[in-house]
């Protein structure tokens, strides 16, 4: 069962961006995850007892900016959200947090329960691939990856420091602004988004740790990635839009 179930993480540092910059971000990228599944049509929200239970958030970047300034810190500085779609124990949780500190690691998450028909239909490479690229168009991250909780934990084990940048998955993303992907083996697949990042997909089939061939090009791949200075912590930088990370 492990080896079916991915997340997809991406992060970035110390963007300083207005609540309502960030609320179109999170338009945007619930937008995008409409198309790719039904059931992500509608989001919940906790409102913080069971006897009141869910609330259906309304997914414009006006109402957006008001659930983002419900959950912010006092100063407005740092702020999350944690979203729900489909009924336990088959749904879909959206996270996020984001802040404009560089000591703040700003994140986007998304994780499917290994249940169900949702997790039937959206459990491959042209989905999950189609996740990243939607965190990358969106957020404009840093890092991301798609990844599994087995193969997270092994790498983890084996010596890889337990921080996002640090470590590939089955499918990855990295911002320009780390520098150029080199060539990498067949069969991986590489994917140029002309003013985001690139996204690698490893292979094309689900990838599981049990599978030797899939753990042996994935630890090729970040070798490669490691030996021209792509993997390592997250970092302040200059997105395109022009904000100072």
């Amino acid at each position: 069962m492990a080896d079916r179930y991915f997340y997809s993480n991406c992060h970035w540092r110390g963007r300083p961006e207005p609540l309502e910059a960030c609320a179109h971000r999170l338009e945007s990228f619930l937008r995008q995850l409409k198309a790719l599944e039904p059931v992500w049509d509608t989001w919940t929200t906790s409102v913080g007892t069971d006897e009141e239970g869910d609330k259906v958030v309304h997914t414009d970047a006006s109402s957006l900016a008001k659930l983002l300034g419900r959950r912010s810190n006092p100063s407005g500085t740092i702020s999350g959200y944690w979203l729900r779609s489909g009924a336990a124990p088959e749904g879909t949780g959206v996270y996020g947090r984001f802040g404009g500190s560089s000591a703040i690691t700003s994140t986007c998450s998304v994780a499917t329960s290994a249940l169900g028909r949702v997790a039937e239909r959206v459990m491959n490479a042209s989905v999950l691939t189609s996740v990243m690229r939607a965190m990358a168009l969106a957020w404009e991250p840093e890092f991301g990856v798609v990844t599994s909780p087995a193969y997270r934990d092994r790498i983890v084990a084996d010596g890889s420091p337990d921080e996002p940048g640090r470590h590939i998955g089955w499918i990855t993303y990295i911002a320009h602004s780390r520098g150029p992907v080199p060539l990498l083996p067949a069969p991986v697949r590489v994917e140029r988004m002309m003013d985001r990042g690139t996204l690698i997909l490893l292979t094309p089939e689900n990838f599981t740790l049990s599978n030797p061939d899939h753990v042996a090009l994935a630890a090729e791949v970040q070798s490669r990635l490691q030996a021209v200075g792509l993997l390592g912590p997250l970092r302040p930088w200059v997105t395109k839009s022009g904000y100072s990370c």
